[in-house]
């Protein structure tokens, strides 16, 4: 069942676009996959960046949008991603960046294809565990820019994931979120004060 992808607003691609147009900004940016790419760079599978602030102990998450971001791929293979954030002018441009996410994305995405329920993609980062996960929303008529994820959403962690949860995994999140509560959790030190 195809992924049903979301538009990224305009000015997000325009802004990436306009980057990508520029010697500087590729110059400059610390990607050397991206700077030493031969041919068009060009930017694809735009995914809405969530950000899951915080998890209470009844479960319930807090996210909010952070950004979109697009893979940019060169020739057959993305080489590098694209950054985007809200300003209070509209969206604007933030950085390229590489890594292991890169490909870990595009595996993931692969996976979900494949999957039988029609998904909406979107990226939920949990910044206390370091994690980043393809979140697939059951809702594909929904709004790219809002929500939160519903208990039968997907999951699926990216590598690499915090040690004791599989990447590539899909994930319920009524499954996953009561692991990411736990591991989220302040831990007590005997002796320590209260």
């Amino acid at each position: 069942m195809p992924l049903h992808v979301p538009p990224a607003p305009a000015p997000a691609l325009r802004s990436v676009l306009t980057a990508l147009g520029s010697p500087t900004a590729v110059r400059e940016a610390r990607t050397p996959s991206l700077r030493a790419a031969q041919g068009p760079a060009t930017p694809e599978l735009p995914l809405p960046v969530y950000v899951l602030d915080r998890i209470t102990a009844q479960g319930l998450s807090a996210t909010r949008l952070a950004g979109w971001r697009f893979l940019i791929r060169c020739g057959d293979r993305a080489v590098a991603a694209a950054d985007t954030m809200l300003t209070p002018d509209g969206w604007a441009f933030s950085h390229f960046f590489e890594g292991p996410y890169i490909a870990s994305t595009e595996r993931a995405v692969q996976q979900a294809e494949a999957l039988q329920q029609p998904y909406q993609p979107r990226l939920l980062s949990v910044p206390g565990l370091y994690m980043l996960t393809l979140w697939l929303h059951g809702d594909v008529t929904a709004e790219a820019t809002e929500g939160h994820p519903a208990a039968t959403d997907l999951l699926v962690p990216l590598a690499p994931a915090p040690p004791g949860i599989s990447s590539h995994r899909p994930h319920r999140v009524a499954e996953l979120l009561p692991v990411l509560t736990h591991r989220a959790s302040p831990v007590k030190l005997l002796g320590s004060p209260a």
